[in-house]
């Protein structure tokens, strides 16, 4: 999926693969996470598959740069696998796997976890305004500024799985501190 987040991007207009990597972490880093050398390893493959183009640009006393553009077939892949419908993979979670562990550990140890697990489980590092405030800047800069809505509709989702997450941790704590009863 990471070659369809760097194909939407271009779609957006040419970047550098620094740009590339600076708009998907203040994008989409807040439901998928992508290191830069994966990021430059998936850039080389699409430009392999005809996906993309790079066009090299001199720099006067800094190293060229290569600016990287999304072709016809780079377009026709990205809808393609946007009219694919959703994956429909089941939940992979780290957290939920720990949690159905939980149970090696006492209760007062449990309860600290879930207490803490809200600040841990966090989707965006920066808060949440901070997210809405780059998707309001990265607006501005957009051909179509309505593009901008489906950024705010993925930012949404993660307030509201944040929030989902703490109440889910309420009530395990809830239910655990019963138990010591």
């Amino acid at each position: 999926m990471l070659k369809h987040g760097i194909l939407g991007l271009l779609n957006y207009g040419d970047m550098t693969g620094y740009e590339i990597k600076t708009v998907f972490s203040d994008s989409l880093n807040h439901f998928w996470h992508a290191q830069t050398s994966q990021i430059y390893r998936e850039l080389q493959a699409l430009e392999k598959n005809g996906w993309v183009t790079s066009t090299k640009v001199e720099q006067a006393g800094r190293p060229d740069k290569n600016v990287l553009s999304i072709t016809q077939a780079g377009r026709d892949e990205l809808k393609a696998w946007l009219s694919d419908g959703v994956d429909t993979n089941p939940v992979r979670s780290g957290m939920l796997m720990k949690t159905f562990f939980r149970g090696e550990f006492g209760i007062d140890e449990n309860i600290e976890f879930f207490k803490n697990l809200p600040k841990m489980e966090s989707v965006f590092p920066k808060g949440s305004e901070a997210a809405g405030a780059v998707s309001s800047e990265y607006k501005e800069k957009l051909v179509d500024p309505l593009k901008a809505l489906y950024w705010k509709f993925t930012i949404d989702f993660g307030i509201m799985y944040e929030k989902m997450v703490k109440e889910w941790c309420d009530n395990c704590v809830r239910e655990l501190e019963a138990l010591k009863k």
